[in-house]
């Protein structure tokens, strides 16, 4: 079994919630005292403001998280004492019932602003300041850096499904980098053009970046493989200077893997994307569209499609989702039509 992710940025159409604003909430919430209907419908409140890149300014810019964590720890202690006095209580069965629905589902927003909310915008600006830089969230592509937490966070939880590999690939567009570039160029055509496509490798393809980030381990622990990924984000010069635009949009596919078809290795790790031995299928001069895939499942006929399209790989790269993307190159170029290739 595998997992798959993916995530696409959009520009958001709301401002950023207010200091006061968020702190009036979590008081009336407080003043609710033990109407929990009352408190739970107002923290709901309070974690949709705090949903989305507008929350994460607001989070990432004011002294909010301290603020939200006193206040959420005193309604807590109110929830956790309405528990211990569930088996003392003198009441019917279903008002019991009722209580106790009251009681999770004030443990679920709390933990959706306090875990969700506030520890995504910690690991966001932890991605943010990376290496020692001092960035203002307003100065970066602010839900780029969102899509890569929720992406590492979401590859986290499904790692269940299988975890000798993972891996997140971004495209990134609209960053203002120049391909020309000599710091561009130096990284597009040294060790980044990695034609395994492992862990690290870049390209350009009509301006717009494309980065991969992978990691392959027959033993290790839940939590290894995202480590090793977060650690090649941070330490990434020309990501972070792509998202140094405000204006730079991502989208983001990501894959954790149990390996049925292909050993374990980077190179097999997914996302694979559409390249082949003797085609060119980047470059701004290409013709080729630039295809990346994930899969779950296995292609059973990967070897007879190998034939059939004389589709050549490095000889490393062994994994049956290989053949997905290169499908689809050959495909949209026959048809003129990428949606009916």
């Amino acid at each position: 079994m595998c997992g798959i992710v993916a995530l696409v940025s959009r520009p958001s159409t709301r401002p950023a919630p207010s200091f006061e604003a968020i702190l009036g909430l979590l008081d009336e919430a407080v003043e609710a005292g033990d109407d929990f209907d009352t408190c739970s419908r107002i923290l709901h409140r309070v974690n949709d403001e705090l949903k989305g890149v507008p929350g994460l300014q607001a989070l990432l810019t004011t002294p909010l998280p301290g603020a939200i964590a006193d206040r959420l720890a005193r309604i807590h202690a109110r929830v956790e004492a309405a528990d211990a006095q569930l088996e003392e209580a003198e009441i019917d069965l279903e008002s019991i019932e009722k209580l106790a629905q009251r009681i999770i589902a004030m443990r679920d927003v709390l933990w959706s602003i306090g875990r969700d909310r506030i520890q995504t915008a910690e690991a966001v600006g932890a991605l943010i300041a990376s290496r020692g830089r001092h960035v203002e969230p307003a100065d970066v592509a602010l839900g780029g850096y969102l899509l890569i937490q929720q992406s590492l966070s979401a590859i986290d939880r499904l790692e269940v499904r299988g975890r000798d590999s993972a891996g997140i690939h971004l495209f990134v567009w609209d960053h203002g980098l120049d391909e020309n570039d000599p710091d561009v160029r130096k990284e597009l055509d040294g060790e980044r053009s990695d034609p395994l496509f492992q862990s690290g490798a870049v390209r350009m393809v009509d301006g717009v970046l494309s980065f991969v980030y992978k990691a392959a381990a027959e033993i290790g622990e839940l939590g290894d493989n995202t480590r090793v990924i977060r650690r090649a984000i941070e330490n990434d010069t020309l990501l972070h200077r792509a998202l140094s635009s405000p204006r730079a949009q991502v989208s983001l596919l990501g894959h954790t893997r149990w390996a049925s078809v292909g050993i374990i290795s980077e190179p097999n790790a997914h996302p694979v994307n559409s390249e082949r031995l003797h085609v060119q299928s980047t470059g701004t001069k290409s013709h080729h569209p630039y295809v990346i895939a994930a899969l779950n499942g296995d292609v059973d006929n990967h070897e007879d499609l190998r034939l059939e399209y004389s589709l050549e790989f490095p000889g490393q790269i062994t994994t049956d989702a290989k053949v997905i993307p290169a499908l689809i190159d050959i495909h949209t170029l026959r048809s003129g039509d990428l949606v009916e290739g």
